[in-house]
C-alpha cells in the first residue's frame, strides 16, 4: 500500500486555545517501504501514526491510501479500511487478557467476517510465522513481555494488512526482547513486503527501516537515508 501525506496539520482544542500537534506534513511512502519516524517525547510521532490509521483525522490536509482519500471518507469507509488494510502494534500489546493466545489472534479475523472456517488455521500458522505455536491455549497474560508483542504481531497480520503500523513495538521491553521483536517485524517485511511504518524514539530500533523521518515539535525536520 502507497501513503501520501498533503500538507497535514492536526490541532486539538484546550482550555488554553488552539494547540498544533502536526504542521504541515507531506511526506510519500512507497509500497514494501519500512519506515521509521524518531523524535522527542510529545513531537507528535503518536498522532501521525493515528492519523496514518484511520484512528484520527487530520484537521487540513490529505492523506491516501493508494488512491483513497481517507482524510474525506465516514467512518463507518475508515472503520472497514482499519479492519480490512490496516495492522496496528502498540507498545502495550492491547491484547484481550480473557482471551487465549489464538483467540486474540483470531479476533481481527471475526471482527473483519474474513477466513471463516480457516480462522483457526490461519492464525496457527501466524503464530509459527512468530514461533509462538506451543503457546496457542495458554492466556496471554501467562506470556512474557516479549511473547506477547509477538502475539500483537501475529494479530497485527491476521487480515493480510497492506500496511503495518508499529507505536514503539519495543518500548516497554529489554534490550534482548526489543531485539528479537525487531527481528521479527524485520523478517516479515523482508518476505511479505508490507508497508511497515514504526514510531521509536530509539535509533538502534529505527536503524532496521529503510529510511528515517525525524519529526520534532509537529513538524517533519528532515530524512536520513
Amino acid at each position: 500500500m502507497k501513503i501520501t501525506l498533503q500538507g497535514v496539520y492536526r490541532y486539538i482544542e484546550s482550555e488554553a486555545g488552539s494547540i498544533r500537534v502536526l504542521e504541515n506534513i507531506n511526506m510519500t511512502v512507497e509500497q514494501g517501504e519500512f519506515i521509521a519516524i524518531m523524535g522527542p517525547s510529545g513531537s507528535g510521532k503518536s498522532t501521525l501514526l493515528y492519523q496514518i490509521g484511520c484512528l484520527d483525522s487530520p484537521s487540513f490536509g490529505h492523506i491516501f491510501l493508494d488512491e483513497v482519500d481517507i482524510s474525506t471518507e465516514p467512518e463507518s469507509i475508515r472503520e472497514q479500511i482499519r479492519l480490512h488494510h490496516i495492522g496496528f502494534i502498540f507498545q502495550n500489546y492491547n491484547l484481550l487478557p480473557t482471551l487465549t493466545v489464538i483467540e486474540n489472534v483470531m479476533l481481527p479475523m471475526q471482527l473483519a467476517n474474513t477466513f471463516g472456517k480457516e480462522r483457526r488455521a490461519r492464525a496457527a500458522a501466524l503464530l509459527r510465522l512468530v514461533n509462538l505455536e506451543n503457546k496457542a491455549e495458554e492466556k496471554v497474560m501467562a506470556l512474557s513481555g516479549g511473547q506477547q508483542q509477538r502475539v500483537a504481531i501475529a494479530r497485527a497480520m491476521a487480515n493480510n494488512p497492506g500496511t503495518i503500523l508499529a507505536d514503539e513495538p519495543t518500548g516497554n521491553l529489554d534490550g534482548k526482547s526489543g531485539k528479537e521483536i525487531m527481528e521479527v517485524i524485520h523478517s516479515i517485511h523482508e518476505n511479505q513486503k508490507i508497508t511497515l511504518i514504526m514510531v521509536t524514539h530509539d535509533p538502534k530500533i529505527a536503524s532496521y527501516a529503510d529510511k528515517i523521518y525525524y519529526l520534532d515539535d509537529g513538524k517533519l525536520r528532515s530524512t536520513v537515508f
